[in-house]
């Protein structure tokens, strides 16, 4: 009777063992995320870039990014770049303290030189997210090259006043950002050098820019033409455009000192004049802004 019991015990045993082997290990994932105390926004304001940032202790840093003439961005950067590696799947998770619901899945994403950047709907479904209380929260695979899963959580705790703050800040950006206006062309009809409707909507984007900026020295302007008709009338009527567009600058405040304006006639086409299509290209004046 006993050698019976014995048998059993060890066959109970190595029934144990083998189930152990067999279930599953479950890994706890590494967990980054401010706490109630430590939640906190930052907000950088001005008329070229708005950011609204949360530090994530012992991780790095969220930011809300929308610069002027861009759409919304977030980015996701971890202080050293090798803790976020291969895909990452972002869902928006109810806080601790409110269990119950099931996260709401927002997109898949890849790490791109140790970030990760959230564009488009899915960086407006982040903010719709934590003005609902909820927490966008990252989750990854790989931490540190390591079998050890990583999320990485951003807190909507004081997220309403910082956000109110955010939506002034965007009221106040400029239409356009300094690459958009860098270098402008804006095209005229033969032999005509009067400045249409869309061409002053360019230029009074450019004029708000550089009376913005502080940091735009120069403003170069060079009148063009194509190559029908006289040389020297094609030189004046470059001159003109050039005169034309300096001229609506400094009416609307542009310093005239900052303005250098050049004419070259057909000198300097962009395309070859053998056709209509290129003809109407030629016939332009550039605004290119130099800045210190």
């Amino acid at each position: 009777m006993w050698k019976g019991r014995i048998v059993f015990m060890k066959c109970w045993c190595k029934l144990s063992l083998l189930a152990l082997l067999i279930l599953p290990v479950i890994v706890q994932a590494v967990t980054f995320r401010p706490t109630i105390e430590t939640a906190a926004w930052e907000i950088d304001m001005s008329p070229f870039m708005c950011r609204m940032t949360q530090r994530i202790p012992s991780f790095g840093e969220g930011v809300f990014e929308q610069e002027a003439g861009e759409n919304l961005v977030f980015r996701l950067t971890p202080s050293q770049r090798q803790q976020l590696n291969g895909s990452v799947r972002l869902v928006a998770e109810m806080p601790n303290w409110q269990p119950g619901r099931q996260p709401q899945a927002i997109t898949e994403l890849s790490v791109s030189q140790g970030q990760v950047v959230v564009q488009g709907d899915s960086a407006i479904r982040m903010l719709a997210a934590l003005h609902n209380g909820l927490f966008p929260t990252f989750s990854a695979q790989q931490w540190f090259q390591t079998s050890e899963p990583v999320t990485v959580g951003i807190s909507s705790v004081n997220f309403a006043p910082a956000y109110d703050d955010y939506l002034d800040c965007l009221t106040q950006l400029l239409p356009v950002n300094y690459r958009q206006i860098a270098r402008t062309a804006v095209l005229f009809p033969p032999e005509q050098f009067r400045l249409s409707d869309a061409t002053t909507e360019r230029l009074d984007q450019i004029i708000q820019y550089v009376l913005t900026d502080p940091s735009v020295q120069q403003i170069f302007i060079d009148g063009h033409s194509d190559n029908v008709g006289r040389r020297l009338l094609n030189r004046d009527t470059s001159r003109r455009r050039a005169e034309a567009v300096t001229e609506y600058l400094v009416g609307r405040g542009v310093p005239e000192d900052i303005i250098i304006m050049r004419y070259h006639g057909d000198r300097y086409p962009v395309v070859d004049n053998d056709t209509e299509e290129n003809r109407t290209r030629n016939r332009r004046v550039t605004i290119r802004l130099e800045r210190e």
